[in-house]
């Protein structure tokens, strides 16, 4: 790590970093706090703490993820086919765990518990990556990580559901997405100021730093969020998928087409850098990508809870393909700002709504399982989507993958509108 990091005065550097953070953290408690009746609040207290929860992990996670594919081909040497596979291989390891402890929170009544030990797992492992030389030990890295996020996500969501009334359920859902993307908002302010100041550094540097907000994060989960209470229902817990909603079996299938063309934001990053964008700018295109998520998930989750959710999940479906082809045919130094925009309005659609959806279409002392199942699909087809993007990318062109998506999200959403009927 370079002499200029501990020059600089190190009051001046975390005033920078924090003050974006302290501005977040003040303002959304008092609208929280200022907009909800006292039973209210008391109800719904675990969506909020659970969104500061996310929102210091997003922070910590997205220092790291707009450079770590860059650090992954500028320093360590990998390149399209092998950061395909190592998204691909992380996000789809975990996958079981999802599944699994979606099913113990629904066994045995007790959520809390597990969500601690994912968040926990992660704030541990992300800042490992400053010791890392060759990529395979990123991909090893990746995959402890993702391991926490796949023990912790369907216990997570099936709280929030838990702690709220389904007519708002869209906007609660809608609540929590946009605190953890306000986190990835200041966490991609700090690693660019970091990326802008101490170029030679500034990976080592936002990996070790990663470990601060991580922390914080699990703190505010283990004294700030209460367990949902047991329910009395008795009798063996099992998830049969063939006798399951008919909707929810078919939008699971949907949602699994779809994701074959859902690769990561990696391949968009590096399409940033693919078009001559400066290194240390890539975190502020990813900014605009999470601000525009962060800001529309809470209206666009009350939209579902007013008109319905399959037809906003169709708009975002088509709305995917046609920001791969603006990704792939019209991508330059001026449109990639507003390509990152419709990535983000793309997510603000999709993201909390489809969890909403999944949630409607199941019993409640069934939607962790219910939930993980639908986090597991999401998760198998991680890797096939990754590896086959980075693979059209390496081996045809830099178009390849992006048409790819395209064709695949206009089919999923046919889909969608056809094979998926209603909602009970």
């Amino acid at each position: 790590m370079g002499e200029s990091f501990f020059k600089r005065p190190m009051v001046s550097f975390a005033r920078e970093c924090m003050e974006p953070l302290v501005f977040f953290l003040v303002t959304s408690t008092l609208c929280y706090n200022l907009g909800m009746q006292n039973e209210e609040r008391k109800l719904q207290k675990n969506v909020f703490m659970l969104g500061l929860t996310s929102f210091f992990t997003d922070l910590s996670s997205e220092m790291i993820f707009p450079v770590l594919p860059i650090f992954l081909t500028s320093v360590l040497g990998a390149n399209m086919a092998v950061i395909g596979l190592i998204e691909g291989v992380a996000e789809s390891a975990a996958t079981i765990l999802k599944l699994v402890s979606g099913w113990i929170s629904d066994k045995f009544g007790k959520k809390k518990p597990l969500i601690v030990m994912g968040y926990s797992f992660s704030a541990v492992t992300k800042p490992l990556l400053a010791l890392t030389t060759h990529w395979w030990q990123v991909l090893v890295i990746r995959i402890a990580d993702r391991v926490g996020k796949g023990i912790r996500t369907a216990p997570r969501d099936s709280l929030i559901a838990a702690s709220v009334p389904q007519k708002k359920m869209g906007a609660k859902f809608g609540l929590h997405r946009a605190m953890d993307t306000a986190g990835a908002v200041v966490g991609t302010l700090v690693s660019f100021l970091i990326l802008q100041r101490y170029l030679g550094d500034a990976f080592k540097i936002i990996f070790l730093l990663s470990a601060i907000p991580g922390v914080i994060a699990v703190s505010v989960l283990v004294f700030g969020v209460k367990d949902a209470p047991k329910k009395t229902e008795s009798g063996k817990l099992s998830f049969n998928f063939s006798a399951c909603d008919p909707a929810l079996k078919r939008f699971l299938w949907a949602i699994a087409f779809f994701n074959l063309a859902n690769f990561s934001y990696a391949f968009f990053i590096l399409r940033a850098n693919d078009i001559g964008l400066a290194v240390y700018l890539i975190p502020l295109v990813y900014l605009v990508y999470n601000i525009v998520y962060a800001a529309l998930s809470i209206p666009i989750g009350r939209l579902s809870d007013r008109i319905g959710r399959k037809m906003i999940l169709v708009a975002g479906i088509l709305l995917f393909g046609l920001t791969s082809l603006g990704f792939g045919f019209v991508a330059n130094t001026l449109t990639i700002w507003g390509l990152f925009a419709l990535y983000g309005l793309f997510m603000a659609v999709t993201d909390g709504v489809s969890r909403a959806y999944v949630s409607d279409l199941t019993a409640t002392n069934k939607r962790g399982l219910a939930l993980g199942t639908y986090h597991a699909i999401v998760g198998i087809t991680v890797l096939p989507a990754n590896f086959i993007g980075g693979v059209l990318w390496h081996s045809i062109n830099v178009q390849a993958p992006f048409i790819y998506a395209a064709v695949l999200s206009a089919v999923s959403a046919l889909l969608l509108i056809f094979y998926v009927k209603g909602a009970r």
